[in-house]
C-alpha cells in the first residue's frame, strides 16, 4: 500500500452572484432534534484533544461574499464596466418602470387616504355599541380587513431594499429579496382571487341567491325539524323517557321556527348580499370574503350552537353528577390538597340519596345522550366547514410566493448542501489534489412545507383526541382550528406626500437591469 501525501487542496467553484447561484450547507431551517442520552460517551471527553478543524460555515460565507468583494473593488478602483447592448431598449424600459413607479405610487396613495379617513372616523365612534359589537360578531373578518390594512400601509418599507448588510452576501441578499416580496406579492395574488370570484359573483349573484335558499330551507325542513321529530319518538329502536324528549324536542322545534322565521324576513337582501360580497372579494382580496362568508355561517347557524350548549350543559352536568354518586358508592373523595382519591367513610343518609338520585340521572342519561349527540354532529358538521375555510386562508397568507416564483425560474437559488467533485482520481507526484465544489438544490415540496409547518404549529397530533375528549365530557366544540396568522403590526401615519415618494422609490429600487 502507497501512502500519499496531499499538500495543496485546489477547489474550483463558480463565484456565486445574486440571482443566479449562491452555496449552504443544508436546510435554513434546523432538522427536528433528536433525544439525546443522558450519558456522555467516552469519545466526547477526548474531543478538546484533537486538532481542531476549519469551521465549514465561515468558508461557505466567505465564497458567497466574493462576489460583493468583486464589486467593491471595482466600485473604488474604477473598472470598466460591460457597456450596454441595446442602449434604445434600456431608455425605453427606464421610462416605462417610471411611469408604472408613478401609477402603483398615486394608486397605493389613493387607497392610503381612504384607509386613513375610515380609520379617522372609526377612532371617534369607536365607543358606539354597534362599533363594540362588530369586531365580536365578525372577529375574522376583521382580522383579515387588518391583515389588508396593514399590507398596503407597510408594503412599501418592506420594500426598500437593504443595502447595509444584504450586498454583502449572496446569500443574505437572495433571503432578503424573499421577505421584499413576499408582502406585495402575497397581497396581489390575493387580490387577483379576489377578483375572479367577485366577478364571477356578480354574474351569477341571483342563481347563488337562489341556490343557498333552497340549501338552507331544505336542511332546515328536512334534517333539523325531521330530526327533532324522529328524537322524540323512538329513534332507531330506543326506548326513551317521553316526557324529557318532547321537553328538549319542544325547545329544539321553537328554536328553529323563530331562528328560520327571522332569516327568512332577511331572505329578500341575500341577493343584495351576495353582491357586496362580491365587492368586497374586488377590493380586499379572496381571503377577506372567505372570512366574512365563515363568520355569516356562525351566524346563520347560530341557534344550533345555542342548542348545542344548552344541551352540551345538560349532559356534561350529567355526566359529572353519575361520576360524581359513583366515587359515593365506592368511598372515594376528591382530596384538593393533594391532587388525588382518597378512601372516605360516607353515612347511610347519604347513600341513601346518592342512591336515589343515581337511579333517574342515570335512566334519564340516553336521553339526553340522543340529542346531544344529534346536536354535536350538527355542530362539528359547522365546525369542519369553517375549519376548512379558515385552513384555506392560512394557505394562501403563508404560501411563499417569491420563493416559488424564483424557484422556477432557477433552482439553483435554493441550495441544500455541497459536494465536491474530484477532477484528479490520484493525486500527482506534487500532492495537488483539484476538485470542483457543487450544490444540492431543494425542491418545492420542501420549501413550501417549511412555511406551512410554521403557520399549522398550533395544530398539533393531539388536536383530535382533545375534540373527542371534548365531545364525550360534553364540553364546548371550537369553531375554527386556531391556525396561526400573520402578526399583526401597529397602524402608523406617514404625510401623504412623504407615503407618495416612499412608493415611488420602492418601486424604483426594484427596477431590473439596473
Amino acid at each position: 500500500m502507497h501512502l500519499i501525501l496531499i499538500s495543496t487542496y485546489v477547489m474550483l467553484y463558480d463565484t456565486p452572484t445574486y440571482g443566479n447561484h449562491h452555496f449552504s450547507l443544508g436546510f435554513p431551517w434546523p432538522p427536528n432534534p433528536m433525544r439525546a442520552s443522558m450519558k456522555s460517551p467516552k469519545w466526547v471527553e477526548e474531543l478538546h484533544k484533537r486538532r481542531s478543524f476549519t469551521d465549514s460555515e465561515v468558508v461557505i460565507l466567505a465564497i458567497n461574499s466574493a462576489n460583493a468583494a468583486k464589486l467593491l473593488l471595482e466600485k473604488h478602483v474604477g473598472l470598466p464596466r460591460r457597456a450596454v447592448r441595446l442602449p434604445f431598449f434600456h431608455l425605453c424600459f427606464s421610462i416605462a418602470w417610471k411611469l408604472l413607479a408613478l401609477a402603483v405610487a398615486s394608486l397605493s396613495t389613493s387607497f392610503y387616504i381612504t384607509l386613513q379617513c375610515i380609520h379617522i372616523i372609526l377612532c371617534y365612534g369607536s365607543q358606539s355599541w354597534l362599533l363594540l359589537m362588530l369586531p365580536k360578531l365578525f372577529s375574522n373578518t376583521c382580522k383579515n380587513i387588518h391583515i389588508r390594512c396593514c399590507q398596503i400601509l407597510y408594503w412599501p418599507v418592506l420594500l426598500k431594499p437593504d443595502v447595509v448588510r444584504s450586498w454583502t452576501c449572496v446569500e443574505y441578499e437572495e433571503k432578503a429579496a424573499c421577505r421584499r416580496h413576499s408582502m406585495w406579492m402575497s397581497a396581489t395574488v390575493d387580490l387577483l382571487l379576489g377578483s375572479i370570484l367577485g366577478f364571477w359573483l356578480l354574474g351569477l349573484a341571483e342563481t347563488c341567491g337562489l341556490w343557498i335558499s333552497n340549501i338552507s330551507n331544505g336542511i332546515t325542513n328536512s334534517l333539523l325539524r325531521t330530526g327533532c321529530v324522529w328524537l322524540m319518538g323512538v329513534p332507531a329502536g330506543f326506548k326513551l323517557n317521553t316526557e324529557l324528549a318532547e321537553v328538549h324536542g319542544v325547545v329544539s322545534l321553537n328554536a328553529i321556527q323563530i331562528w328560520s322565521t327571522l332569516w327568512l324576513s332577511l331572505d329578500s337582501f341575500l341577493v343584495h348580499f351576495i353582491k357586496g360580497l362580491a365587492i368586497l372579494a374586488i377590493l380586499f382580496g379572496l381571503t377577506t370574503s372567505a372570512a366574512l362568508t365563515m363568520d355569516i355561517i356562525l351566524l346563520a347557524t347560530s341557534h344550533l350552537s345555542l342548542l348545542h350548549w344548552l344541551t352540551s350543559n345538560i349532559y356534561s352536568a350529567q355526566i359529572q353528577s353519575i361520576a360524581a354518586l359513583w366515587r359515593l358508592f365506592r368511598g372515594r373523595k376528591w382530596n384538593p390538597l393533594r391532587q388525588r382519591y382518597d378512601s372516605y367513610d360516607y353515612s347511610v343518609e347519604q347513600h341513601v340519596v346518592g342512591a336515589l338520585l343515581f337511579t333517574p340521572l342515570l335512566l334519564l342519561l340516553p336521553t339526553t345522550s340522543v340529542f346531544y349527540t344529534f346536536f354535536t354532529i350538527m355542530k362539528a358538521t359547522i365546525s369542519s366547514l369553517c375549519s376548512i375555510i379558515d385552513i384555506a386562508i392560512a394557505i394562501i397568507h403563508a404560501t411563499p410566493y417569491p420563493e416559488i416564483l424564483f424557484w422556477s425560474m432557477r433552482r439553483s437559488r435554493f441550495p441544500s448542501g455541497i459536494w465536491f467533485q474530484i477532477l484528479s482520481r490520484e493525486a500527482n507526484q506534487s500532492g495537488v489534489l483539484v476538485s470542483v465544489l457543487h450544490s444540492n438544490f431543494l425542491n418545492i415540496r420542501q420549501i413550501v412545507s417549511h412555511h406551512y409547518r410554521t403557520v399549522f404549529s398550533t395544530v398539533s397530533g393531539s388536536f383530535a383526541a382533545s375534540i373527542a375528549h371534548r365531545i364525550l365530557t360534553g364540553k364546548s366544540i371550537p369553531s375554527t382550528l386556531g391556525i396561526r396568522f400573520p402578526s399583526k403590526m401597529r397602524w402608523m401615519f406617514i404625510p401623504y406626500k412623504s407615503y407618495w415618494y416612499l412608493c415611488y422609490d420602492a418601486v424604483l429600487a426594484c427596477q431590473p437591469w439596473v
